[in-house]
């Protein structure tokens, strides 16, 4: 099996299971947060929706120097789910490479500083796929703490089977 092979039908489920987290948010939600420190429904919505923009990033290019990166602040439900569509298409353009292409290695920077450095294969699923299930688990605590049903992912949840 190629490694895009593995990759794509990953994201894909990843993605669909994202897409039905972010069809639960209440549009009068959005700035909704649980703590002071912590993100907003609006702000982790649009960072799922930018991680398959990371796998573009990781795949077609050598470095990332995160020096003043912004994350998208799209303010509706409609427009980040465009968001993740969007990006979706592009990464898995993107994987579509040799496996060869995954063995080179990727380095994140700041301001000259390596941050990590470690072949693209390595960052795809230790620093991009990881953070769909990271970061749409925050948003099943806060759908639980609104009384919003929460969806069901690899298995059943409490309002799901």
């Amino acid at each position: 099996m190629k490694i895009h092979e593995f990759l794509i039908p990953q994201l894909q489920q990843e993605v669909a299971l994202t897409e039905k987290f972010l069809n639960r948010i209440p549009e009068d939600k959005m700035g909704w947060k649980p703590h002071e420190k912590s993100m907003t429904i609006q702000q982790i919505a649009n960072h799922l929706a930018e991680i398959p923009a990371w796998i573009t990033g990781t795949m077609e290019a050598e470095a990332l120097d995160v020096k003043g990166y912004k994350s998208p602040d799209h303010g509706s439900v409609e427009e980040i789910i465009k968001e993740l569509k969007q990006n979706t298409i592009a990464a898995e353009t993107s994987l579509r490479k040799s496996d060869e292409e995954f063995r080179r290695t990727w380095k994140m920077t700041k301001e000259g500083e390596t941050l990590f450095e470690m072949p693209k294969f390595n960052v795809l699923q230790s620093m991009v796929m990881n953070q769909f299930p990271h970061h749409r688990a925050q948003l099943g605590v806060y759908f639980r703490l609104l009384d919003i049903s929460v969806p069901a992912t690899y298995g059943p949840s409490a309002d799901e089977s």
